[in-house]
C-alpha cells in the first residue's frame, strides 16, 4: 500500500459514455470529463455495442489527455490508474482496460480494476464525504437493480437483485413503445410532471414474501399490452398519464423493498446510486418514506449520478489501500458479480 498523495488517474468506458478524470487522495475531484454518446445512439433508439466501441477509440485518448491538463497533473505525477473492467459492453470496456494497462506499463504504477457498480456506490461518499458505515445503497441504472448492505470499505452483501429487467432498461423500453426516444428514464420524468399517476392501475411486482429481489418485465409488459389495446380500440392515449402511472409503479416497489431491506439491518443511511438515482420523483418518495422511520437518505450530485471516471477513480482508491492492485493481463469481464 502506497502512503504518499495519491493522484489516480480513472478511465470510464463501460458503455456509452467516455470519461476520465484525475481525483486526489480518492476524495478530491481534480477533473472529470465525460464525453457522451447520447446524440449519436438515440438516433437508434438505444446504445450500438458496436458504434460505442468505435467512439470510445477515436475519443479516450483526447479525453484523457483533457482530464490531466484540467487538473494541471502531468503523466509522470499520475500514482495509480483505475480503470472499469466490468460489467457493460464488452468491446467498450476494452477500449478502457486496453489504454489503462499500456499506461500503468509505460509509467511504471500500479492498475487497479474496479467494478463498474462499485463505483457507482462510491460517488456517494464523493458528495458526502462524511458518510458513516454501515450503510444500505440501491443501485439502480439502466443494467442493475440491486440493494447491497454496505458494512465497510470491502465488505458487503446483496440483499436483492432484479430477475429480469433493470429499472432503467424498463425505463428506456417504455419510453421507446411511447416514442419519447433515448434516453428513457429522463424522458418519462419530465413527461410524467404533467401526467396523473393514478390514472392507469399498472401491475406492482413485489415476488415471494420477504424477497428483496425485483421484477419489472410485467410491468413493461402491462404497458405494452395497454397501448395496443388502446389502439385497438381508437382511443386516445395520453402518454403523460401512461408515463406517470409507469413510473409510480417503478418507484413504489423500489422504494418499498428498499424501506424493508432498511429495517431488516437496522441502518440508519441509505444511499441511491446509478443513474436513475437521478430521478427527482424516485428521491422524493424515497425521502419520505424513509424519514418517517428516522433514516437519512443521500445520493450524489446528478453528473455522478451518470456514468463517470471521478466514481472509479474514488472506488479505486479505497481498493488499493486494500491492496487489491492489478495485473496487465487483465481483461474485460461484461457479467460479473460485485464481489468480483
Amino acid at each position: 500500500m502506497n502512503r504518499k498523495e495519491s493522484l489516480l488517474l480513472a478511465i470510464e468506458t463501460s458503455c456509452d459514455e467516455t470519461s476520465a478524470a484525475v481525483v486526489r487522495n480518492g476524495q478530491e475531484i481534480l477533473s472529470n470529463i465525460i464525453s457522451s454518446q447520447i446524440a449519436i445512439h438515440g438516433l437508434y433508439g438505444g446504445v450500438v455495442p458496436e458504434i460505442a466501441s468505435r467512439k470510445h477509440l477515436e475519443n479516450l485518448v483526447g479525453v484523457v489527455d483533457l482530464a490531466l491538463a484540467e487538473a494541471g497533473v502531468k503523466k509522470d505525477e499520475i500514482t495509480e490508474i483505475g480503470v472499469t473492467y466490468g460489467p457493460g459492453l464488452v468491446g467498450a470496456l476494452l477500449v478502457g482496460v486496453s489504454l489503462a494497462k499500456s499506461l500503468a506499463y509505460a509509467l511504471g504504477i500500479p492498475l487497479i480494476p474496479v467494478h463498474h457498480l462499485l463505483g457507482h456506490m462510491y460517488a456517494n461518499l464523493l458528495s458526502h464525504p462524511k458518510t458513516t458505515f454501515p450503510l444500505l445503497c440501491l443501485v439502480v441504472s439502466g443494467g442493475h437493480t440491486s440493494i447491497i448492505y454496505w458494512r465497510d470499505h470491502g465488505d458487503m452483501e446483496i440483499l436483492g437483485e432484479t430477475r429480469d429487467d433493470a429499472a432503467g432498461e424498463a425505463f428506456d423500453k417504455v419510453a421507446r413503445v411511447l416514442g419519447l426516444g433515448y434516453p428513457g428514464g429522463p424522458a418519462i420524468e419530465a413527461k410524467a410532471l404533467s401526467g396523473n399517476p393514478r390514472a392507469i392501475d399498472f401491475p406492482r411486482a413485489y415476488l415471494e414474501k420477504d424477497s428483496l429481489d425485483f421484477s419489472f418485465s410485467g410491468l413493461k409488459s402491462s404497458v405494452i399490452n395497454y397501448l395496443h389495446t388502446m389502439k385497438q380500440k381508437e382511443e386516445l392515449i395520453s402518454r403523460e398519464d401512461v408515463s406517470a402511472s409507469f413510473q409510480e409503479a417503478l418507484i413504489e416497489v423500489l422504494v418499498e423493498k428498499t424501506l424493508k431491506a432498511a429495517l431488516l439491518k437496522n441502518v440508519k443511511t441509505v444511499a441511491l446510486a446509478g443513474g436513475v438515482a437521478g430521478n427527482k420523483m424516485l428521491q422524493e418518495t424515497m425521502r419520505i418514506r424513509l424519514a418517517l422511520e428516522g433514516i437519512q437518505l443521500i445520493y450524489p450530485q446528478p453528473v455522478l449520478c451518470t456514468d463517470n471516471a471521478a466514481m472509479i477513480g474514488a472506488a479505486a482508491y479505497h481498493l488499493y489501500q486494500a491492496g487489491r492492485v492489478g495485473s496487465l493481463d487483465l481483461n474485460a469481464v461484461p457479467h460479473i458479480s460485485i464481489h468480483g
